[in-house]
């Protein structure tokens, strides 16, 4: 009796790996994509990037496989009802497949790759979603219907990570490195991107020299959350509460300075705030010691900025409006600009020092351990 139960069971077995309905396909060997190797596809500063389509069997191929793939815009649809997602199309001038055509040799499993190379996708808009849907065209060989497209999704991505947040702590050089780059400098302009939880000190500064060159917030009779710019020759702009930072927000400022004509301008998320002039000649900022160039610090410990920083920069120009405006500039620049000569993006996420960016070696070391913080700037739209 025992022997016609196993029987039993093995005819039963075998009856539903050997039929086939409307449901299910029929188990043969059929030639799919194997998607693993595709993924998400950040868009950023990077202007390029190639991935790769392998497409695989399930058993060795008696004979070698040809396969070929196309773009198939018209799938864009079908993975927007799937993912309930609102994707537009990958425009044509995006993307290129280089030699669509890819085999599976025989006595193997897994074909040759073929890549799909992608140009200009910095140029997207980091708001919007695209995908490029691409299938197998034709094959020698049956086709799984339900793993015969794959899609390639460009989203835009974080461009910032993680921030050093400074309060009670503060950045310092004792000896600059390359001191010749930041030594007589005829135009300048000084950029951070800072969030402040609070403005409770009368000083919360910025970056730069005490007494001699120095953005800093507040002042005695001037609003804790104004921007000053403090010199050797005065200070400036004039008090004004309508000129207050918010807290709890990512704010831009750039300060710039032309000693040919003493022209100042302050700005703040891309807009002119302040402006005036201060005759104050050919700027230095490579002093060496406690008396040097500080990020978080003037005069006394007292006077940090509550508050994270990002993104610090000294160029040896004084950038316009347009530049401090163009796509990205304040998330990110690359280190290699023309005029960049101190570049602190402030995001090791661990240790004391904060490396220079641009090549120069001029390094800031942090009084305390920094508190790191996890972000994700700027905030794509999902």
């Amino acid at each position: 009796m025992k022997h016609y139960r196993l029987y039993f069971i093995l005819l039963c077995i075998t009856a539903i790996f050997s039929s086939c309905d409307d449901n299910i396909e029929c188990f043969e060997n059929k030639v799919y994509i194997n998607s693993a190797k595709v993924g998400t596809i950040l868009v950023s500063t990077n202007s390029t990037e190639d991935r790769t389509i392998e497409a695989a069997i399930a058993k060795p191929a008696s004979q070698e496989i040809k396969i070929t793939y196309k773009a198939e815009m018209s799938l864009v649809d079908t993975y927007n009802k799937s993912y309930n997602a609102k994707a537009m199309a990958l425009p044509s001038d995006y993307y290129e497949i280089l030699q669509p055509t890819a085999t599976i040799a025989a006595g193997s499993v897994y074909s040759t790759s073929v890549t799909v190379h992608f140009k200009d996708i910095s140029k997207l808009s980091r708001d919007t979603i695209y995908v490029l849907p691409v299938t197998i065209d034709n094959a020698n060989i049956s086709m799984l219907e339900s793993a015969r497209t794959t899609y390639f999704v460009l989203k835009g991505s974080a461009l910032i990570n993680v921030v050093a947040d400074m309060e009670k702590n503060y950045l310092h050089i004792d000896n600059w490195v390359k001191p010749e780059v930041v030594t007589n400098m005829t135009a300048l302009t000084m950029e951070a991107l800072i969030r402040a939880r609070n403005f409770d000190r009368l000083i919360n500064t910025v970056m730069g020299i005490e007494g001699y060159f120095l953005i800093r917030l507040g002042d005695a009779g001037f609003p804790s959350n104004q921007i000053q710019l403090a010199t050797s020759s005065g200070n400036l702009p004039g008090s004004d509460s309508s000129k207050g930072l918010p807290t709890n927000q990512w704010i831009h400022i750039a300060l710039t300075y032309d000693s040919t004509t003493g022209a100042i301008k302050i700005y703040v998320n891309g807009k002119l705030q302040s402006e005036g002039t201060k005759s104050l000649g050919k700027i230095t900022l490579a002093r060496n010691g406690t008396n040097g160039f500080y990020i978080g610090r003037s005069y006394e410990d007292g006077r940090y900025l509550a508050g994270e920083f990002s993104e610090c920069r000294i160029w040896n120009k004084a950038l316009t409006e347009e530049d401090i405006n163009s796509q990205y500039h304040f998330y990110q620049v690359d280190p290699a600009s023309e005029g960049l000569v101190a570049y602190w993006k402030c995001n090791e996420g661990q240790g004391l020092v904060v490396k220079d960016q641009t090549g120069n070696g001029n390094d800031l070391t942090a009084k305390n351990i920094i508190t790191w913080t996890s972000v994700n700037l700027p905030a794509a739209k999902k």
